[in-house]
């Protein structure tokens, strides 16, 4: 028996369900009013375990929860600015994409600014069933941690990929082994003047951001960055190649036949993973510059080189690398290895364990993610940032969180047979006359 029945419920309040949830709150206020979103964790964050200081955001602020669906929205990160007292500073940086820390703030802001969908923090989903009504899918049983039982027609995933951590070093000592997702708050645990030697996986740009990272936080470490490919490469971004993160591109890459999807994901690949930005770039090139003229030998790096083993020894993992080229192989022993792997490309545990328990042999979601169910249904379920595959590979990124949001929401409302409340909005600059400008107008 459900303890609370709601409409819809949104799992994981990270800037996916977050667009979302602004869309509710701007445009079905009767349905916000009836929606719960889930966080497990006691605060709204995004990346919490990366939030270097110095480390920016690759996309431009107006693409943020809202802007690319309403412009006008008092959400804007535009309106964070000016809610906050930073909007003038930010315009004299001249730049367009945000640092990080920033960024995680504004989500923060509109986390609390939300006054209709109801915000739960601290609560962590540990399974979904289905529920079934003679022979038909009614709805879902969402279990808390806490013991509540929420039921609701409409489920909305967006908790984000899991780690990936590669196979090898699940088997040594977890206490050793950091994801860039855990960076921040694990190694603030470890004492600052040891001597660690640090392994540091991966070519993209989180694996270089831990390689910084570390000399800072660990000052004494030697740290060695490991990696298959045969070097560091930019991210390969022009204008042309940006537009495949339009929302408009979303309708040309679903709509393409499977082989066409397989060659845009796979030349895609560098313009977001396996490369860095080039201020990440450009200082990690110098810093392995002055080390080399320092003498100090501190900095490492071993390229074309595979894990093929790793075991505990003592109070160390030791690192079997494979050279690509040659096929010898070399010990790396180390005190810590951190992980720049990314995320899973499979789909999350979640998804699967729902997938599962409707009897789906295949997960595939329509053109507006709601995953499409081979049975009778009154319910539904929605999946944001994992869908990759079907609608391109700005699916998992930041770029398209506001016309996404707005494809769900309106594919809720018409399967409830409803059409959206449009707030009225100005037509000319004369109607704005006498009023405050909705972009910068407080709550």
């Amino acid at each position: 028996m459900a303890n609370r029945d709601v409409e819809l419920l949104a799992v994981g309040a990270g800037p996916s369900n977050l667009a979302l949830a602004v869309a509710l709150e701007e445009l079905a206020p009767g349905l916000a009013r009836d929606s719960v979103l889930l966080e497990r964790d006691e605060e709204v964050s995004w990346q919490r375990g990366m939030l270097l200081p110095e480390a920016l955001s690759q996309v431009s602020f107006l693409k943020d929860l809202v802007t690319l669906r309403n412009p006008r929205s008092r959400f804007s990160f535009l309106n964070y600015l000016h809610a906050t007292n930073r909007l003038n500073e930010f315009v004299n940086m001249g730049s367009f994409v945000p640092y990080r820390v920033e960024l995680a703030d504004y989500l923060k802001w509109t986390a609390d600014s939300l006054s209709l969908v109801d915000l739960q923090r601290g609560r962590e989903c540990l399974d979904i069933t289905p529920v079934w009504t003679d022979g038909t899918l009614t709805g879902w049983d969402t279990r808390v941690a806490d013991g509540e039982t929420i039921r609701s027609r409409y489920l909305v995933v967006g908790a984000g990929r899991d780690a990936r951590i590669p196979d090898l070093l699940r088997t040594v000592d977890q206490d050793r082994v950091i994801h860039s997702t855990q960076y921040l708050p694990r190694i603030a645990k470890l004492r600052k003047d040891l001597p660690y030697r640090v392994a540091v996986i991966g070519a993209g740009q989180s694996a270089a951001e831990l390689f910084g990272a570390v000399q800072r936080d660990l000052p004494e470490c030697k740290p060695t960055m490991v990696m298959r490919s045969i070097g560091l490469n930019y991210y390969e971004s022009s204008k042309f190649n940006n537009e495949l993160f339009f929302p408009s591109h979303v309708d040309k890459f679903f709509d393409a036949r499977p082989e066409a999807r397989e060659q845009m994901l796979k030349e895609m690949h560098h313009t977001n993973y396996s490369g860095l930005a080039p201020g990440t770039m450009d200082a990690l090139y110098r810093s392995i510059y002055l080390d080399r003229l320092s003498g100090r030998s501190r900095l490492n790096m071993v390229t074309m080189s595979d894990i093929t083993d790793a075991r505990d020894e003592g109070d160390e993992i030791v690192l079997e690398l494979t050279d690509r080229r040659t096929g010898e192989t070399q010990e790396l022993r180390t005190d810590l290895v951190l992980l720049g792997t990314g995320f899973s490309p499979e789909m999350p545990r979640m998804v699967q364990e729902i997938a599962k328990s409707i009897g789906l042999s295949e997960i595939k979601v329509t053109r507006d993610y709601r995953l499409e169910i081979d049975q009778p249904a009154t319910a539904a379920v929605y999946l944001q940032g994992v869908n990759e595959a079907t609608h391109g590979i700005a699916d998992s990124l930041l770029s398209v969180l506001a016309p996404r949001a707005n494809d769900i929401l309106q594919d809720i409302l018409a399967h409830r047979g409803e059409t959206p409340e449009v707030p009225p909005q100005p037509t000319s600059d004369a109607d704005t006359a006498d009023t405050a400008d909705p972009v910068v107008a407080t709550r």
